[in-house]
């Protein structure tokens, strides 16, 4: 095989491990389902972006979209709740590119009294982290 088709088969196989369109954009959704007059403070940071504080009261969401670099593409987060935001969780959000690079892929994650759950949304959610 020449180079050209083992570029062209590698890039195939990258991009046909997903089934979303090529060039769409991956997300990262967050859910508050914490108990009532809880609010939910997220901040979410990659090597390139800060995106900042979000304030999300009782079922309320929070998403952002982007591409995955051809390199590496990771978003650490902190979440915080309850009196005084005192209870803490840290981990990562969102990790992808490098080789493989994902198109439309969605990481969910609800934050409820006994922790933070995980989905990419085909099933149920599990508990990934507790609030520390």
């Amino acid at each position: 095989m020449n180079h050209l088709s083992c570029i062209l088969l590698t890039i195939g196989l990258c991009i046909g491990l997903s089934n979303a369109k090529w060039n769409e954009k991956n997300s990262v959704h967050f859910k508050n389902s914490l108990g009532r007059n809880n609010i939910l403070k997220i901040n979410c940071i990659s090597n390139d972006d800060d995106l900042g504080f979000h304030f999300l009261r009782p079922g309320e969401t929070y998403e952002f979209s982007f591409h995955d670099s051809v390199i590496k593409t990771e978003f650490f987060c902190d979440l915080w709740q309850g009196p005084n935001f005192k209870f803490h969780a840290g981990f990562t959000g969102y990790e992808g590119g490098g080789l493989i690079v994902h198109y439309g892929k969605q990481n969910f994650w609800d934050a409820r009294e006994d922790g933070i759950y995980f989905t990419h949304g085909q099933k149920m959610p599990k508990l990934e982290y507790t609030w520390k």
